[in-house]
């Protein structure tokens, strides 16, 4: 494996795994993930989340389930789907919501939102944008045929005139239609960016908060990649654009469970052995679960301050 030969590494943990014992549990729940990790180099995607997900539903302490999460993690990051590898991260967190690390990689990948969210925006304008057309250049030629229509009106039938007149307004009520889909495009946009914004900043700031008050503790290269961090979030803060008073209540929300306890809690922290049901409740169960109780109070209030001035708009128009 540590010479890239994956495949004959593969035979050989696979060889191991038929030989072991039923009764071996823990040597085989090492064997599985290393084959897991082997099938990943390979491209073996779907066999290597297969594995992941049989050693998951077998953990029985937070280190095994620790340890099967970031095997998942190394799947879902060579994927296309961002959505995968954040919910992955946000089990990490909620068993570990005191580790620096995972919070700053989930700022990451929400970052890495960003552009499929402007992409997929941007099909679906043109999408409508084509279909608002189609619908347009059929209404402009009535059944009268084309060469009529380059008649002079007076030398038209009376009906002729009328589906002109029709069509003129059809054409009208099709460019109202567009400009409100355009509009409304544009809004649903501007409000899902400034949401991932939103996340990846507060997981920017907690980050920042925990490597604050652990640096204390540190010394050496763990001290030094701490402040490097550090001031590589305060350059990626730069591109925010929320209102000072927002900043302020992400730092406040982010930080309201960090005492310097907890932190040394996390850093020394026992293997809780509580069985796969019980170990199983420690983790949320869905995104949304993770966002509501980390992102919600934030949410509401951007929600509010977009009211207020979508509303100033209105007043000053």
């Amino acid at each position: 494996y540590l010479t890239n030969n994956c495949q004959k590494a593969l035979q050989e943990y696979s060889s191991i795994s038929e030989k072991l014992p039923p009764t071996h549990f823990a040597m085989k729940r090492d064997v599985q993930e290393s084959q897991a990790r082997c099938l990943v180099r390979l491209g073996r995607r779907a066999e290597a989340l297969e594995m992941a997900v049989n050693l998951e539903s077998k953990a029985t302490n937070t280190d095994h389930l620790t340890t099967v999460l970031h095997l998942q993690l190394a799947i879902w990051s060579g994927g296309p789907d961002l959505g995968d590898t954040i919910f992955c991260l946000q089990k990490l967190i909620s068993l570990h919501p005191f580790n620096p690390w995972n919070w700053g990689r989930l700022a990451e990948a929400y970052l890495g939102l960003e552009p499929d969210l402007s992409a997929s925006f941007a099909s679906s304008h043109t999408q409508n944008n084509f279909t608002s057309s189609d619908k347009t250049t059929n209404s402009s030629f009535p059944h009268s045929g084309q060469d009529r229509l380059l008649c002079c009106p007076e030398t038209l039938p009376e009906s002729s005139v009328f589906s002109m007149e029709t069509s003129s307004r059809n054409n009208q009520k099709n460019e109202n239609a567009l400009a409100s889909i355009q509009d409304s495009v544009a809004e649903k946009r501007e409000a899902a960016l400034l949401e991932t914004q939103m996340k990846a900043c507060a997981s920017l700031v907690r980050t920042r908060l925990l490597l604050q008050l652990s640096q204390s503790q540190q010394t050496s290269f763990a001290l030094e990649r701490n402040l490097r961090t550090q001031e590589e979030i305060e350059d990626k803060m730069k591109g925010f654009s929320f209102p000072k008073d927002t900043l302020l209540l992400i730092t406040e929300v982010m930080g309201e469970d960090i005492v310097p306890e907890k932190i040394k809690d996390e850093v020394h922290s026992e293997v809780k052995c509580v069985g796969s049901a019980a170990l199983s409740a420690l983790v949320i169960a869905s995104p949304k679960e993770f966002e509501d109780k980390w992102f919600r109070k934030i949410k509401d209030h951007l929600c509010s301050f977009e009211r207020q001035f979508h509303a100033q708009i209105q007043i000053a128009s």
